[in-house]
């Protein structure tokens, strides 16, 4: 049986799932992963990498229609839906061959089908237990298929799926979840996005580049809840330019369907009631941990508010059992869900792992502009008992994004005044989640205002409206 008994089995092959798989080879632990769908998660397949791919086709179409502004000329600019998303599926395909590629080159093996934990060391795999899973036919060269396999440890890395909120329940047909919106056959005429987080934010901005007439219902005062509100305050402002409404402070109490369009009666703030008409409707209200129907009632795993409880090394309640990622709670993200991982099996092959700092967690938003931060808001330091030193520093004040034609943005930091530590960093504009990660080293490493200073940052960049703004927190802004 020395072919179904390993170190680790790790329950999901989403971004978590398979680096933890292959931190635990590198480790010299016999390790297998199991998927039931496709490798790579959702992640890969639809979310992180497909939209992405959406995003930059509606980033080179809004360039062409504006090629007059860099002395171009592009004439009868048009679009054909289904080779934009062709595309997005292209790019999720090649990736997804290549975590197969990954998997048989760091010796782990893949078991596939749906695991479920029998007791504590010990899951089955069978067949999907709902049919709206769609896996690979046929399944993978050199997989493993259905049975009873053993583990010294077993790690959850099961993500998570859409909420949904009662009586609005996605149909696939009028109200859509980021599924259906990642492979529209056509481009409906209007749409109403329910959620501005980064999913329903990205929907919107794609939709309303591509021509359509895209309303946005939040219910927090502010869009992109989790931002700072000066930034979201400024995409906000940049995104009504473009064309997309917002309506916040505001909930859909009702959807109705029929006559091929969804009406959604919207309740706002001073409890007046309006009803809003639209092609699709997507429902982008968060997501949810995928823990049902994987045997956590077997072995008595502590779950609350749909995730998996686990401590800072991935370690639930139960000795043996694992869990990281979406399923483990918020931040829902990818590169978290990746760390996280590296951490969970690093403490199990006795390294001396420390438990992760969420605060120091990016979060990237790749709307048009883009919305990158990490760290404190301004007020959350504040309100944490800070006394904060508060550097801005405008995209119009940089001579690269006046080339690059986008000359709207703003990066913020946020210091102690007391230590000179850096307590956030906030951006709005273009290729602002790429600059991100210079604050988040910056973080990492413990840096004060003083080393950013001393930082020869190369020019012209738009990273060097990182260091301007450090400047202008001490009074000390050199370009406006």
């Amino acid at each position: 049986m020395s072919g179904t008994n390993y170190d680790v089995i790790i329950i999901g092959s989403g971004p978590g799932g398979y680096v933890t798989a292959i931190r635990a080879s590198q480790l010299g632990l016999k390790t297998a992963i199991v998927e039931r769908e496709h490798m790579g998660g959702i992640c890969l397949n639809w979310g992180c990498i497909p939209t992405k791919a959406l995003l930059r086709s509606a980033e080179v179409y809004q360039y062409m229609g504006h090629a007059k502004n860099y002395g171009l000329s592009a004439e009868n600019i048009s679009f054909d839906a289904a080779a934009v998303v062709k595309r997005s599926r292209g790019v999720s395909g090649q990736l997804n061959g290549g975590i197969g590629f990954l998997m048989k080159k760091n010796k782990v093996d893949i078991i596939w089908g749906e695991a479920k934990i029998t007791k504590p060391g010990e899951i089955s795999v069978g067949a999907p237990s709902r049919a709206a899973y769609q896996p690979q036919h046929p399944a993978p060269k050199g997989t493993k298929g259905h049975g009873t396999y053993n583990a010294k440890h077993i790690i959850i890395a099961t993500g998570a799926k859409p909420r949904v909120i009662p009586g609005i329940e996605p149909d696939k047909e009028n109200i859509w979840t980021y599924f259906e919106a990642m492979v529209p056959e056509k481009m409906p005429k209007s749409l109403i996005v329910m959620g501005s987080g980064a999913i329903g934010i990205e929907f919107a901005s794609f939709y309303n580049t591509m021509g359509v007439d895209v309303t946005v219902i939040e219910m927090m005062a502010n869009i992109m809840p989790v931002e700072d509100p000066e930034i979201s305050a400024i995409a906000k402002k940049q995104m009504e330019k473009q064309g997309i409404k917002f309506i916040t402070e505001a909930k859909v109490n009702k959807v109705t369907k029929g006559g091929g369009k969804v009406t959604a009666s919207v309740e706002t703030k001073d409890g007046k009631t309006q009803q809003l008409d639209a092609e699709k409707l997507i429902s982008a209200v968060g997501v949810v941990g995928n823990i049902e129907n994987i045997g956590l009632e077997n072995v008595g795993v502590k779950t609350d508010r749909g995730c998996v409880v686990i401590d800072g090394f991935g370690r639930t309640n139960v000795p043996g059992i694992y869990a990281i990622g979406d399923v483990a709670g918020p931040p829902m993200l990818a590169h978290k869900a990746e760390h996280e991982g590296v951490i969970c099996v690093e403490k199990i092959a006795g390294l001396d792992a420390h438990p992760m700092k969420k605060e120091q967690i990016p979060g990237c938003t790749y709307c048009n502009p883009q919305v990158a931060s990490v760290g404190l808001t301004e007020q959350k330091a504040k309100d944490a008992g800070y006394e904060i030193r508060v550097g801005r520093f405008p995209f119009m004040g940089n001579g690269k994004a006046i080339a690059l034609g986008e000359p709207e943005g703003l990066v913020k930091t946020i210091f102690d005044k007391k230590t000179g530590q850096l307590l956030g960093a906030h951006m709005v504009g273009a290729e602002v989640t790429e600059l991100i990660q210079g604050f988040v080293v910056a973080m990492g490493l413990e840096t004060t205002e003083e080393e950013l200073m001393h930082t020869v940052f190369p020019h012209p960049t738009l990273s060097e409206m990182m260091k301007e703004s450090v400047l202008d927190a001490y009074g000390r802004a050199l370009n406006m």
